[in-house]
């Protein structure tokens, strides 16, 4: 069992932030176990070919075989929406010692791998070697073709958690992450089962230094840090993960295509989840500036509501909206 202790105003300093990094390490737990991410294998079989040009030998050792990952690589964000760049100079940053501390709790003292064992002889260079195989793995396989849509059900996740919170209180908000959270009043208790190892116990206390709650496409359930004294971290499944693998429903209802037409009916169709013109742009495989222009028009007609986060603009049904499309 994993014990989070809160004192008093530790709640309040409790935020969310989801991590591009984190997502592409957690990623390279699909290459392990294919069967346990189901909703990821058109994405895998995409980039299968893409990944013979990259340093597998490296992003396959990253991920033991029981899923976990050095802490190292997954740093505890410093702000709500980092960017993987400046994520990835944290990880160039790293000290040798850590590095090899990190693989070593990752397998848990068994035998390393020999790729890492032969690179912990120079923890500098071979932390090089792994930020460069990160890096090109991002640029390859994610950063274009799958983070768009990724970030997009992050921002949802945030959004909906953050409702939860305003209306429920903190004891729904844990209780929506995973349902093996339970919330005491001063101690959030996380007991995990059926995993492929078990996770370390531990008695964390918040003790002023903030917790961060951040959703994953690529976990069944909460998780934290395999070492318990590094900042508080709670992982747990985002929701709507599942519509990563799906692709855009046809439009059946004739009469709101007549009324719409199609582009604009489908886009309406799929905006019962916040989404952006990009996100929307690459589910449909257009340029941004033609979804922007129907965007543009249903927003008008009052069918679609949109809220600013950052730099993005994220349009959602409204009320009138729900009803046209049902």
């Amino acid at each position: 069992m994993i014990e989070f202790r809160f004192a008093v105003g530790d709640l309040a300093t409790t935020s969310f932030a989801y991590s591009p990094l984190q997502e592409a390490v957690f990623s390279l737990r699909c290459l392990h176990d294919p069967a346990r991410y189901p909703h990821h294998r058109p994405w895998l079989r995409r980039i299968r070919p893409l990944l013979e040009r990259l340093d597998r030998e490296v992003l396959t050792v990253l991920v033991a075989p029981w899923l976990w990952v050095p802490d190292f690589l997954t740093p505890r964000p410093a702000r709500a929406r980092p960017v993987f760049e400046r994520e990835l100079d944290e990880v160039r940053r790293t000290p040798p010692d850590v590095v090899a501390a990190d693989f070593r709790a990752t397998y848990r003292e068994d035998t390393l791998p020999p790729v890492v064992a032969r690179g912990l002889a120079d923890p500098a260079a071979f932390l090089a070697r792994l930020a460069g195989a990160l890096d090109a793995y991002w640029r390859t396989c994610l950063a274009d073709a799958w983070w768009p849509r990724a970030q997009s059900i992050m921002e949802a996740d945030l959004a909906h958690r953050a409702g939860v919170l305003a209306e429920q209180g903190a004891a729904a908000l844990f209780a929506g992450l995973d349902p093996q959270l339970v919330w005491t009043g001063d101690q959030l208790r996380l007991h995990r089962e059926g995993d492929t190892a078990p996770w370390p116990s531990a008695d964390i206390r918040i003790a002023g230094r903030g917790m961060v709650l951040m959703p994953t496409l690529f976990a069944r359930g909460a998780q934290t840090m395999i070492d318990a004294t590094r900042p508080p971290l709670l992982i747990y499944p985002a929701r709507g993960r599942a519509t990563l693998s799906e692709t855009p429903p046809p439009v059946t209802g004739r009469a709101l295509v007549r009324l719409l037409g199609r582009p604009r009916a489908r886009l309406l169709c799929l905006l019962a989840e916040p989404a952006s013109t990009t996100e929307l742009a690459h589910r449909l495989g257009v340029t941004p500036g033609a979804v922007s222009q129907h965007l543009a028009v249903l927003y008008d007609a009052g069918l679609l509501s949109r809220t600013r986060s950052g730099r993005t603009v994220r349009y959602r049904r409204t009320p009138l909206g729900d009803e046209l499309c049902r």
